[in-house]
């Protein structure tokens, strides 16, 4: 029977699909809008997204994605369903065998949580990669020689940081502080300084268009709207760059501090690889403004930002599906992920 190799990079802002031969088809926001009086799916993906803080009482817009892990069980099935179907359509009765990213520190329960999802949908075969591992791969590093490389993938809702060897982690972790912690950050600062309620789209939109984490990187201002705490009416505000760097510090450095210890932890051989090559970082994060020059201020190696870091993960699974080298190291890790 026909069946098709699919790689998803389940994420927590975004849900990315790549199917093999076709490349990516489908890059949509994790999120799912619910009628609540009557329990059917009113919008899934974009659709959805553009509901969060705008939907009436009945309808609730959720995110099943929290921190790299499912928090909603049958939404995230609902979603992924959605998503499949609208990827490979009827092809769908093949039953494609799919690879998931996961976060490099998912526990086994959370890893049961996923492939469970994946099965709910009638997916035939259902293998998990790690996402640094995906996204090394898919910014072109060779991780299968034996030679050290560095990679910091910061998505929605975990930062997942790794040095990687002949195919495999050798020192890595896993924090649950990326782009949706640098969102609280900016909520928070504002609410607190000029007393301002902002939702999450405000906030990420700052992030986008005028955050900087550089000492001198971007100077820019912009208007912001939101709700007064003080009287309920609509306000506005503005706000320049230099205040969201002081904002986004706490976050950022927790970044840092990380992926410092991760150094500290690699073999002194593959350190020194590491200093040649310099860190690559990807996922959404990475396009903070200023993000790479302050990594390579603290840590005093080179930092580079892939060439497509918000497609890394995803277009890695792809090249995995594809790799012959990818099958000396599945079973070790299937062996792994049972004990």
């Amino acid at each position: 029977m026909f069946s098709r190799d699919v790689g998803v990079d389940l994420g927590t802002a975004n849900v990315l699909v790549h199917v093999k031969g076709q490349g990516i088809v489908l890059d949509e926001p994790s999120v799912v809008a619910i009628d609540q009086v009557t329990k059917q799916v009113v919008a899934v993906g974009e659709e959805a997204r553009r509901m969060l803080g705008r939907t009436p009482g009945n309808i609730v817009a959720i995110r099943p994605l929290r921190e790299g892990v499912i928090a909603d069980f049958e939404v995230t099935e609902i979603m992924l369903r959605h998503f499949l179907n609208k990827t490979i359509g009827k092809r769908f009765f093949g039953r494609p065998r799919v690879m998931i990213c996961v976060p490099a520190g998912i526990t086994s329960v959370e890893q049961k949580a996923v492939r469970e999802a994946a099965e709910a949908v009638g997916i035939k075969q259902v293998d998990l990669i790690e996402e640094p591992k995906a996204a090394a791969i898919g910014a072109g590093l060779n991780i299968f020689e034996p030679s050290g490389s560095m990679v910091v993938d910061i998505g929605g809702g975990t930062t997942d940081i790794a040095v990687l060897s002949l195919g495999d982690v050798v020192t890595s972790t896993s924090l649950r502080i990326a782009g949706d912690k640098l969102d609280e950050a900016i909520v928070k600062y504002i609410r607190r300084e000029y007393n301002l309620m902002i939702g999450e789209r405000t906030a990420e939109e700052l992030k986008k268009e005028l955050a900087t984490v550089f000492p001198g990187g971007r100077q820019k201002s912009t208007d912001v709207r939101g709700r007064d705490m003080v009287t309920g009416l609509p306000k506005t505000v503005t706000v320049h760059s230099e205040e969201l760097r002081e904002a986004l510090q706490e976050p950022v450095y927790a970044i840092v501090q990380a992926t410092k210890s991760v150094l500290e932890q690699t073999p002194p051989e593959l350190a020194a690889d590491i200093f040649d090559k310099g860190v690559v970082l990807t996922g959404g994060g990475a396009l903070v403004d200023g993000l790479d020059k302050l990594m390579q201020s603290e840590l005093e190696i080179p930092v580079h930002i892939a060439e497509n870091p918000m497609h890394c993960v995803v277009i890695g699974t792809g090249r995995v599906l594809e790799s012959p080298e990818w099958n000396k190291y599945r079973d070790r890790g299937r062996r792994r992920a049972r004990r």
